[in-house]
């Protein structure tokens, strides 16, 4: 890949929840900020999280926008946001939020490099450690190395 799908500008962390609305709007935002997406892609992720949910389990949701919707990506490209006060996902609780944006295929590799992230419970907990976006972002980043 060209250029990096994550920057340090792209991780967040709330002591706070939030709404699954607020969260999507804010994975959207991040990825809009980065030149990612167009500001179109909150409906897309909406759209997608209407048909079927996005939550992945191990208090990880990725919300991303739909197939019919791919004008709206711009590039590839990740938003990471941490809120350690929880996010109600249609009933599941939620403390990760990733947004994805994938150009092509490429969001297919980044999606198993995160499933595979937070299948493991170890990992889970040390993300959920992690002291600052700095800290964050530097334990995410082990992943695609």
């Amino acid at each position: 890949m060209a250029r990096e799908v994550l920057s340090i500008d792209q991780v967040r962390i709330h002591p706070g929840g939030a709404t699954r609305e607020e969260a999507m709007k804010e994975a959207a935002d991040i990825l809009a900020a980065a030149g990612a997406v167009t500001g179109a892609y909150f409906d897309a992720m909406q759209q997608r999280e209407e048909t079927v949910s996005t939550y992945m389990g191990n208090e990880l949701a990725i919300p991303h926008g739909t197939n019919e919707t791919k004008e709206t990506i711009l590039e590839s490209g990740l938003s990471v946001v941490r809120y350690d006060g929880g996010v109600d996902w249609g009933g599941e609780p939620v403390t990760f939020v990733i947004g994805i944006a994938g150009k092509g295929d490429e969001h297919l590799e980044i999606l198993s490099q995160i499933a595979i992230l937070f299948s493991d419970e170890d990992e889970v907990a040390r993300l959920k450690a992690a002291q600052s976006p700095e800290e964050l972002y530097a334990a995410l980043s082990t992943v695609n190395s």
